[in-house]
């Protein structure tokens, strides 16, 4: 029986070098004075400049040259953002962020910016991308009834080509919108990037963008913004008992003990928990959700002997998600024995707050930033802290229930 091993990294050979190294490899220093103007417009001429299409196909973009191309500049735009104060860049940017509906998040990740911490980063760019998500979405309603589901569909439309400029939607997409690009929003909230994987400079780049579509859209009409969706019915979640200090001290201890934690994530998970204490209960369940997707994914890629599953998926496959994970079934129709290892309680509770139609489909109404962060419920916080702590203690070093699993399956 195959295991997973010491993971030194959940991305692929070639997505790790496509996020990790390829925007870093030209040491040319972009002119930021063709990137934003003294007064903060955006030039986007300048950045479009940079990208590159395949030969057999105008308007069909080459991802990794763009995203080589483009590192320059997002080198010289994370240089001047940490240049300027936050009065500077509120008084400079905060106009352009309105249209988003949410300017205070885009001071938060500016702030995250400053901090140079990994994983503060990592966790505004997961806001950024699911709040970004949202806003286009509401751009998209001027235009058509149905908005697309998935961010690469919504990226690649008609509708926000026709009030953008296709250019400046095939700048999204080297960054966002396609798994052959640097996809940072799936990477991340998949939980395949670690804290220090993903360079900043990517998330300062995005935050610049963003204020550069307010600066567009401040030529035409603003969109009206969506309600956010409300969670109810928490109370028929509540199969934990109430999460007390004594309970937070323990998950503590079982994330430096259990084999559920994938070891270069635990920055995440650490953050998680003071998040919590806290009380920033979004931000806790924001960074809790992908890291219970990747200690469920170890445990499938264990369970049914296939560890490479682990690593992310290329432009020609699938992710490993909840979804395949909590399926009766394997794509070749073999029985999938993460279900049986966790247990039916278990498997119901996943269900029930990841799937069910009528559950709060929590990881999809936060990734499409269809919630409203400032008043995220604390019941649900609790909750999942709660099932964290208890698939965190079934794969204790000390009593590793996936060893367990494997010696009967062996047997």
């Amino acid at each position: 029986m195959a295991t997973t091993g010491q993971i030194t990294t959940c991305l692929s050979e070639t997505v790790h070098a496509l996020v990790c190294h390829l925007g870093l490899e030209m040491e040319d220093n972009a002119d930021l004075d063709h990137i934003v103007t003294a007064s903060g417009q955006v030039c986007w001429e300048a950045i479009t400049f940079h990208l590159c299409t395949l030969d057999n196909e105008e308007h069909d973009l080459n991802y990794k040259e763009s995203v080589r191309l483009l590192g320059p500049v997002c080198k010289a735009v994370h240089l001047y953002l940490q240049s300027l104060n936050a009065k500077q860049f509120t008084d400079q940017y905060g106009i352009w962020f309105i249209w988003t509906n949410n300017t205070e998040l885009f001071i938060d990740v500016f702030e995250a910016i400053k901090s140079s911490q990994p994983t503060t980063i990592a966790l505004e760019l997961m806001k950024l991308t699911a709040c970004l998500e949202r806003a286009l979405g509401n751009v998209f309603l001027t235009m058509s009834n149905d908005c697309p589901f998935l961010l690469r569909d919504l990226l690649a439309s008609q509708e926000l080509a026709t009030v953008f400029g296709q250019d400046v939607m095939n700048v999204l997409r080297v960054f966002l919108g396609s798994p052959q690009s640097l996809n940072l929003r799936n990477i991340l909230w998949h939980g395949f990037a670690a804290p220090a994987e993903i360079p900043p400079m990517y998330t300062s780049m995005l935050l610049l963008l963003t204020a550069g579509l307010g600066q567009i859209l401040q030529k035409g009409s603003m969109p009206l913004h969506r309600p956010y969706f409300r969670l109810t019915q928490l109370e028929e979640l509540a199969v934990f008992p109430d999460i007390n200090e004594e309970a937070i001290a323990l998950a503590e201890d079982f994330i430096g003990k259990s084999d559920f934690v994938v070891e270069i994530m635990l920055p995440y998970w650490r953050e998680a928990v003071a998040a919590y204490r806290n009380q920033r209960y979004a931000d806790c369940v924001i960074l809790l959700l992908p890291q219970l997707e990747t200690g469920l994914r170890k445990m499938f890629t264990i369970v049914n002997n296939c560890p490479s599953r682990i690593l992310t998926a290329e432009s020609t496959m699938l992710y490993t998600t909840f979804d395949e994970m909590l399926a009766k079934y394997l794509e070749n129709d073999d029985t999938n024995q993460l279900p049986i290892a966790l247990g039916d309680p278990i498997m119901e509770i996943l269900w029930d707050l990841l799937n069910h139609q009528e559950g709060p489909r929590i990881r999809d109404h936060l990734s499409h930033g269809e919630l409203d962060l400032k008043l995220f419920p604390k019941k649900m916080a609790s909750h999942m802290v709660a099932l964290a702590i208890v698939l965190l203690h079934r794969c204790c070093k000390n009593g590793n229930e996936i060893a367990m699993v494997i010696r009967k399956m062996n047997a």
